[in-house]
């Protein structure tokens, strides 16, 4: 039997960084086809004192890794973040993916009780089980930053929709397959 801890958590994260490479693979086109400086979707903001889209791609890999290594009892693999291109971030979504490919869900097995100590030693520590880490705190996170990285390009002109945020849905959406998702 598979964890809830994992399936609440490893493929969530696997279809949205999927769903955000092939955003960000049209991003990267769209700048080539209209001769747009990269930069300027790059380092767009939605308001002058929030991460720009880069910062944006780079914390959403962040929390996909660090939370399915913390409940999976692994090391959390830590990246430079030196990331400053489209292609960089392909990368960096890439290898995060690979991680995720990497995590079996048996590692899973009765995370939701473990204790998940966030900034250890200073005085925002604070201590959360499993399962409060992941719903709580964890997949919020997540959310929130891969949700404005996809309002970015939005906003900055990029025709995607709904549906392209939602990556692997989009069979279902359209009919096919329906049964692997009941």
């Amino acid at each position: 039997m598979t964890s809830l801890m994992y399936t609440n958590s490893v493929p969530v994260f696997k279809q949205l960084l999927t769903a955000l490479k092939a955003i960000l693979a049209q991003a990267d086109a769209h700048v080539a086809a209209n001769a747009i400086e990269p930069n300027a979707f790059l380092e767009a903001r939605l308001y002058p004192d929030m991460f720009p889209l880069i910062k944006q791609v780079q914390v959403a890999a962040d929390f996909a890794r660090g939370i399915s290594a913390r409940l999976s009892g692994v090391d959390v693999p830590v990246y430079e973040g030196n990331e400053k291109t489209f292609a960089d971030l392909d990368v960096l979504l890439a290898k995060t993916m690979e991680f995720l490919e990497s995590l079996s869900p048996a590692k899973f097995a009765g995370s939701e009780t473990i204790e998940i100590v966030l900034r250890p030693g200073t005085p925002k520590e604070k201590k959360l089980r499993g399962n409060a880490y992941l719903a709580n705190y964890g997949l919020p996170q997540f959310l929130f930053h891969v949700t404005t990285a996809y309002a970015i390009l939005r906003h900055n002109g990029l025709a995607i929709g709904k549906r392209d945020s939602w990556g692997v849905l989009r069979g279902w959406l359209t009919g096919s397959d329906r049964s692997s998702y009941i």
